[in-house]
């Protein structure tokens, strides 16, 4: 049994997205599906899931075609889709949400302790015995939250199953749980997998065989073991440098722009940090370690319960971002689908919108040809495809819709003086995050200040002048000049573990400087 796409075209408007493609996938095997943002990925997933019509060509699972057929229609051929954004629900239990549509009934009743039994079993089959069918979901992380999506998926035993980024929130331990479970649904159920990922280590652990998609096209595929990360990254970028950028080194000029003196939230602290213009900190941890928090603690997001943030020269507490943000502080949230675009808004409405009705765009005297331009900006600085300034926000790409969301901070007359990054190329390509580095070196050399929060060792120590690691809401580590990632993974995975020595609950925090 093979699940085959051949010719397939899709278009939108004159722009053609996908331009005959043929790929195919055995069953009991992992594709790794790899291309850069707006290389057409998305599509082709709406299009075999039965969420869009393709212009053309032909979806086949054995002999059936799957072309025309809606979502439900292909799921019952045997096709399933797990998307990046999680699709189970707080408020029900793990087993409710595994039947969730396809409920056992009794009686007219559901039955509860059929599904709850059934749950088990599956997730028995599955390798994991630590998750109770009975718990809700809201008390489970986000690694497992995944774990009982597969599970939902193959309740309905289909043929093949795609996974969309499945690993881009999972902290590495979650992952390799997660890699754990797809493997034994294929080794037991011998179901094909289509496995879409920006993280090229992974690959090696868990896929059979390795396609790329370019421009719209297939260009390759090959059996893994004949590729290495180098040859996938050729692949999907030839221009992109695996490592960014040339780091500019950094030194102190001028008086600080953010002190923080013990400060404290409902979960983080006490943080002690001085930086100046120009200067970027990274904040390293695990899932859960209180980066995030942080970050919204200091654009007026969350609540600041104790110690002082001293932002030029003066300490402040911001009630709300709009607050921080009159005072020149701009978050990037990592959710850009939920925190950050506004799908339907076009690119150019998106890009201005937190300046409409702020000098220099007063309201009352907006002007369209300048939006216009400063778009066209924004879209050859960055390399956003494609340059639509009208294209609504939900039809571009991952790494397109980011570089939108951090050339908002880039705009002229922005007034930008702290730059605040949640997670800033989580499910960004390599070429995309090429381009994204060179912009924030640009906010660095125009001496604005930035905190970048990211779960990715090597970016930190490519992007920052120093870094912060947390472990449990509590700074572990200062370090100076980073470039030992095996060093912050260690510090970080030590300290959620309670082993890291001097590190407990009420322990002073341990400054490092390399």
């Amino acid at each position: 049994m093979r699940l085959e796409v051949n010719e397939l075209r899709k278009s939108y408007g004159p722009v053609a997205v996908l331009k005959g493609v043929d790929l195919a996938v055995e069953a009991g095997r992992v594709l790794a599906f790899l291309g850069a943002n707006g290389a057409g990925k998305s599509t082709l997933l709406n299009c075999v899931s039965g969420a869009q019509d393709a212009d053309s060509g032909d979806i086949l699972v054995g002999d059936a075609s799957l072309l025309g057929l809606g979502p439900r229609q292909v799921q019952d051929q045997g096709v399933a889709i797990i998307y990046q954004h999680f699709q189970v629900f707080e408020g029900l239990s793990v087993a409710e949400n595994i039947f969730l549509g396809h409920e056992i009934q009794c009686g007219g009743r559901v039955d509860r302790r059929a599904q709850n039994d059934q749950a088990r079993a599956l997730l028995d089959r599955l390798g994991v015995d630590d998750i109770d069918p009975r718990t809700d979901l809201g008390s489970l992380g986000v690694g497992e939250r995944k774990v009982v999506e597969i599970a939902r998926a193959l309740r309905l035993k289909p043929k093949f199953l795609i996974l969309d980024e499945p690993t881009a929130s999972l902290s590495d331990q979650e992952a390799k749980a997660l890699h754990e479970v797809i493997r034994q649904a294929v080794a037991n159920d011998g179901i094909g997998v289509i496995y879409v990922t920006h993280f090229l280590d992974e690959i090696p652990k868990i896929a059979d065989d390795v396609t790329i998609l370019r421009d719209g096209r297939i260009l390759w595929t090959r059996p893994v073991g004949e590729v290495s990360i180098g040859d996938m990254t050729d692949a999907i970028s030839p221009d992109a440098l695996v490592t960014g950028l040339e780091k500019i080194p950094f030194q102190a000029d001028g008086p600080e722009v953010l002190r923080l003196d013990a400060l404290e939230t409902s979960f983080v602290g006490p943080i002690n940090v001085a930086l100046h213009p120009g200067e970027v900190l990274g904040i390293y941890g695990l899932m859960g370690a209180g980066r995030t928090e942080l970050l919204e603690c200091l654009s007026g997001a969350a609540p600041q319960s104790g110690g002082a943030m001293v932002y030029e020269g003066e300490a402040r507490k911001f009630a709300s971002p709009r607050a921080a943000l009159d005072q020149g502080i701009a978050l990037v949230a990592s959710d850009r689908k939920e925190q950050s675009l506004f799908a339907s808004f076009a690119a150019v409405e998106n890009l201005l919108v937190p300046h409409l009705g702020r000098s220099p765009m007063p309201r009352m005297l907006r002007s369209f040809s300048r939006e216009g331009i400063e778009f066209e900006r924004a879209a050859r600085r960055l390399n956003i495809q494609p340059p639509n300034p009208r294209l609504q926000g939900q039809r571009f790409s991952g790494g397109n819709a980011q570089k939108i969301m951090v050339g908002r901070w880039l705009v002229e007359g922005a007034g930008l003086k702290l730059l605040l990054l949640d997670e800033p190329t989580q499910g960004v390509d390599i070429g995309a995050r090429h381009e994204l580095y060179e912009a924030l070196a640009d906010v660095k050399r125009k001496g604005a200040t930035i905190i970048v929060a990211s779960s990715d060792a090597t970016e930190i120590c490519h992007l920052a002048d120093k870094v912060m690691v947390l472990g449990r809401g509590q700074q572990v580590a200062l370090i100076d000049n980073p470039h030992d990632e095996e060093l912050l993974i260690e510090l970080a995975h030590k300290a959620e573990h309670g082993t890291q020595e001097g590190v407990t609950d009420d322990a002073p925090q341990m400054e490092m400087v390399q």
